[in-house]
């Protein structure tokens, strides 16, 4: 009879999560946002003369337009590229499926919310993505149609106004903004705690390059995704 000590020798004591196709689009996307980030403040700052200096201090309006729409452009093709991923291949419609909402993810924000508050002393057991690693995905998603939709309007301003007119294009504006500063904060506050800043994690996650989670990360935020491997070693990449 096998004791703990040989069972756990015999466990892999690494898992490959994400493949290279997955890791490809997350480093577009975050080399994109990041563009449109950097470029995005100071053109938001031109309409505040108070904050002009920042536009004139990081090359003028045309360098940064030019960067931006880069960034966009970027943005654009990786979303596009994920639309196909997800549709045509067999591994995005398995992670797709793994992160559309459920009713467990409902009952695992409330056992969170006990255990954080200290009424209760057990955490949720997560499967493949967890509630808040789900809201990460569906806030970009839907931030990408937003922001795609919004910044095609403002790029190809003569024709939309010709076409919309000037109030929805001004609304195009104005929401173009918004979503970016609420995207911006999301991006350095949320998902930055969860997936770099948390005190398990500092000073920041590698699973974004190499793809791989230890067996203890496993254990602590996917227990139920490591039991299944255990039970089904195929699901090994």
């Amino acid at each position: 009879m096998k004791d703990a000590g040989q069972e756990k020798s015999t466990e892999p004591q690494f898992v490959q999560r994400f493949g290279l196709q997955f890791r490809i689009q997350h480093t577009f996307l975050f080399v994109g946002t990041l563009i449109l980030i950097f470029t995005g403040i100071p053109m938001w700052f031109l309409a505040r003369p108070e904050y002009v200096f920042w536009s004139r201090d990081f090359g003028g309006i045309e360098y940064l337009r030019f960067f931006h729409r880069i960034g966009a452009a970027g943005l654009i093709a990786v979303s596009v590229y994920h639309l196909f991923y997800t549709v045509f291949t067999r591994e995005g419609r398995r992670e797709f499926i793994q992160l559309l909402p459920k009713f467990k993810d409902v009952l695992d924000v409330m056992q969170n919310s006990l255990y954080f508050l200290g009424l209760s002393k057990k955490k949720p057991r997560y499967d493949r993505y967890s509630y808040y690693e789900k809201f990460d995905y569906w806030a970009v998603y839907w931030g990408c149609v937003i922001m795609i939709g919004t910044g095609l309007v403002l790029w190809f301003d003569r024709f939309f106004a010709e076409v919309i007119g000037w109030f929805p294009y001004e609304l195009a504006v104005e929401i173009h903004a918004d979503e970016a500063i609420l995207a911006t904060l999301a991006l350095l506050i949320w998902h930055f705690y969860n997936v770099h800043l948390n005190p398990s994690k500092f000073p920041g996650s590698l699973l974004w390059w190499h793809g791989r989670m230890s067996r203890e990360e496993m254990l602590n935020e996917h227990p139920l995704e490591w039991e299944k491997i255990m039970r089904d070693k195929s699901l090994l990449k």
